[in-house]
């Protein structure tokens, strides 16, 4: 079948299978986190609070469509897992090579569309001026770097729901390495500023993508297709889009709100926005855990289901959500008692206006992040709950979930924030995971209990 190990996830205890496949997981995201978080320390460091600001607030609009783009791959990777669950290994392949095309296709149309409309999105989203040029230089080079960002998700995901999670992680390693080499390279040797930072991240993605696709060409034969597996078919193309488009629109609706609410925090000048910026990336690293839980139960949901094992799917999420509480609790007693030392590690203290306003910036990111871990299980849930519907086939219905954020963060953004300020910045994800987990956790019985009268009726056949 394959010279590679895979790993079936419907055979054996599902707490340790979700520990051995989320591990891996979680360093890959971890790491991912931390090539960026260089990108974030090199520019306040060496090019100053202005640039950090100007990076930082193109946070929610990378979101949109980076957000976009992972959720779409991510998506396509479902049904892949699913058909591996059954063993039904000839229609997998076929949905492999019908994706190729979709996802050459939006890259085309997504690249070329967001780098038109680059400057008047940040117009919009009313970036300060002083800010404004070294936003948009580096949006700009993220978003040329799009099909890059499809080639690794889409790649990396055929590889983990064959249940191999391990290998992309070790090519991320690589590729974080390889970014901090390039940013310092770019930034601080060329001086390309905001921009080199770009360009770090893209080649740094592309490299990991070319080794993703070495290790399938030389050691997934499970992957390996032929002529008639790459002929486009609208059956796979229209089930590989009602699984990936709900998933791709979940994460940009999600980051409208984002983005509403970061136009907000433009409004409060340029040191509010350092803060949540450094804040944010604090809290991002330490909500990878929350990311490899969901990403794990997308793929552990989508093999039970397609094996038809059903108890394991409700065994295994809640088994997840017991890890998921563990760590809401650890990493909001790391927020209490670092955040401001950590969002300091994004300021460069020798710069002018940065020095002048420091014990500000640190304290507001402090009690940022602190509000925020106050309501990390509630994410947790969101994360765990929403893939796993997502791994079962009910992509529609966990995008709902993402429209439960838009209107969370929106209200905060144009409703509380005019009258408290700062301290409705700090409430608006709290509000939106809350929301979200109001309609998550009843819709998981409801496609729960459908699948399972599915089932049944198969079987009475």
């Amino acid at each position: 079948m394959s010279k590679t190990s895979v790993r079936d996830l419907t055979k054996g205890p599902p707490m340790k299978l979700i520990l051995g496949f989320m591990l891996p997981l979680f360093f890959g995201i971890l790491f991912q986190q931390f090539y960026n978080m260089v990108d974030t320390i090199v520019v306040g460091r060496y090019i100053g609070l202005d640039a950090l600001a100007g990076v930082g607030s193109t946070g929610s609009v990378n979101f949109l469509v980076i957000g976009f783009v992972i959720g779409v791959c991510a998506g396509f990777a479902i049904p892949v897992a699913q058909k591996f669950g059954s063993k039904d290994y000839e229609t997998l392949r076929k949905y492999v090579g019908n994706t190729i095309w979709i996802t050459i296709v939006f890259a085309a149309v997504l690249t070329t569309a967001t780098c038109l409309l680059c400057g008047k999105i940040l117009e919009w989203m009313n970036t300060p001026e002083d800010v404004f040029r070294q936003a948009y230089d580096y949006i700009f080079v993220i978003f040329l770097g799009i099909p890059v960002t499809f080639c690794y998700n889409i790649l990396s995901g055929f590889i983990r729901s064959l249940g191999d999670s391990r290998t992309p992680v070790i090519f991320l390693v690589i590729s974080s390495l390889l970014n901090i080499a390039l940013d310092i390279f770019t930034i601080v040797v060329l001086g390309m500023g905001v921009s080199g930072a770009g360009v770090a991240t893209v080649i740094s993605q592309a490299f990991s993508s070319v080794l993703c696709l070495i290790f399938i060409i030389k050691r997934m034969e499970l992957l390996h297709l032929k002529k008639a597996d790459l002929k486009p078919d609208f059956r796979y193309i229209g089930r590989l889009c009602a699984v990936g488009l709900p998933m791709g629109l979940q994460y940009s609706i999600t980051a409208i709100g984002t983005i509403i609410l970061q136009t907000a925090v433009n409004g409060l000048g340029s040191v509010y926005m350092a803060s949540v910026t450094a804040g944010n990336k604090v809290g991002q690293f330490m909500c990878c855990p929350f990311d490899a839980m969901g990403s794990t139960m997308a793929t552990y949901g989508g093999q039970n289901i397609g094996a038809g094992e059903l108890k394991r799917v409700r065994r295994g999420l809640f088994d997840c959500i017991i890890l998921g509480i563990i760590w809401s609790i650890a990493a909001m007693v790391i927020a209490i008692l670092f955040g401001g030392d950590l969002s300091a590690l994004f300021l460069d203290a020798s710069d002018p206006k940065t020095a002048e306003n420091i014990g500000l910036i640190r304290e507001y990111s402090r009690h940022f992040l602190m509000i925020n871990s106050f309501f990390y299980i509630p994410l947790a849930f969101v994360n765990i709950v929403r893939f796993m519907i997502q791994g079962m086939g009910y992509s529609q219905v966990a995008l709902y979930a993402g429209v439960s954020e838009l209107v969370a963060r929106g209200a905060a953004a144009l409703a509380l924030v005019p009258v408290f300020g700062f301290e409705a910045i700090c409430l608006a994800n709290p509000l939106a995971w809350v929301l979200a987990d109001l309609f998550l956790i009843p819709a998981f019985f409801v496609c729960y209990n459908s699948v399972k009268k599915r089932l049944t009726a198969r079987e009475n056949i």
